[in-house]
């Protein structure tokens, strides 16, 4: 694999990594039509768990198939695929190397209900991962949550048997539960700070929503009042997380929400991630939710966005 320098770039801020593990994000960093940018786009089917099956793959019936995701990912000209256990157990041997995978080693699911103490199961482990020939494992905390040490503390462990068997790390860091807002789950400052807590945490891609221009923490607001930070436009509160993460030493990707049937709006968030400095998107249900050929086109033109082409 010939890598480009951009690439070059992005590992060599992973300066604590073994080849292995550098090797596995230089994967993800190196596949489909945005091999060799620094941008990615990420497919990740983990709806099922958290959603149930009927409102995750019912607007589009074929993607009840596991075979089905495998294939829009290669199709599209992905970056990676992320899923379950039972998702890439269910076409492991028929997709073996033929893009990076990501096992969410984690999930929840809707019938629970601590909301102030939302968790998730550990539900893979990195042994699983190794023998699906996995490029990384994805973990999922929530920051704000009363279970969140928990959740941090088993992330850490995670982590570190992935890091040692040469396995990147993907953390999927979304606030809620706790005494956070609804608004708060995505205000810009918790935003901000969650991705921040993932990088500390070791994350190597760090996945996180798109913040708005709400401010939740007082104390919080009081600084950024006070230092002039820029949350005025989706860019610049891009720009800002990404800032967050390190200074850019990190990867950063943005979660593409629940469905959206304005695919303009859909295209207004990766110019803005694109704009903002953000690595791209990971998305889902705004994909596999639609017919296929129209989920083909849209990530064309997601991809030709952050190509800096549309």
């Amino acid at each position: 694999m010939k890598f480009s320098q951009r690439v070059k770039d992005i590992l060599s801020a992973y300066e604590s990594d073994n080849p292995g593990t550098k090797a596995n994000l230089a994967r993800i960093l190196m596949q489909g039509k945005l091999a060799g940018t620094g941008k990615l786009v990420i497919l990740p089917v983990d709806q099922g768990f958290e959603h149930g099956p009927a409102r995750s793959f019912a607007p589009n019936p074929p993607a009840y198939d596991p075979h089905y995701h495998f294939q829009l990912a290669i199709d599209a000209g992905l970056s990676a695929y992320a899923a379950p256990l039972g998702m890439i157990e269910a076409g492991a041997d028929t997709y073996a190397g033929a893009l990076p995978l990501i096992l969410k080693v984690n999930s929840a699911n809707s019938l629970a209900r601590n909301k102030e103490g939302a968790t998730q199961a550990i539900t893979a482990s990195v042994q699983d991962a190794l023998r699906l020939g996995c490029a990384a494992i994805g973990f999922t905390i929530y920051p704000g949550s009363d279970n969140a040490f928990t959740m941090m503390e088993d992330l850490r462990e995670m982590a570190a048997e992935a890091k040692a068997h040469g396995l990147a790390v993907v953390v999927w860091s979304y606030p809620r539960g706790g005494n956070l807002s609804t608004k708060g789950e995505t205000a810009m400052d918790i935003c901000a700070y969650a991705a921040h807590m993932a990088c500390l945490l070791g994350a190597h891609i760090v996945k996180v929503k798109l913040p708005t221009g709400e401010l939740e923490q007082p104390e919080a607001r009081k600084v950024y009042e006070k230092q002039g930070i820029d949350i005025g436009s989706l860019s610049a509160r891009v720009r800002h997380v990404v800032q967050a993460c390190f200074n850019g030493r990190r990867i950063v990707v943005f979660s593409g929400g629940a469905a959206k049937d304005d695919l303009n709006a859909v295209y207004d968030e990766v110019r803005a991630i694109r704009d903002g400095g953000g690595n791209g998107s990971i998305i889902g249900r705004n994909t596999f939710q639609r017919p296929r050929e129209t989920a083909l086109e849209m990530l064309g033109t997601i991809v030709s966005i952050l190509k800096g082409e549309a």
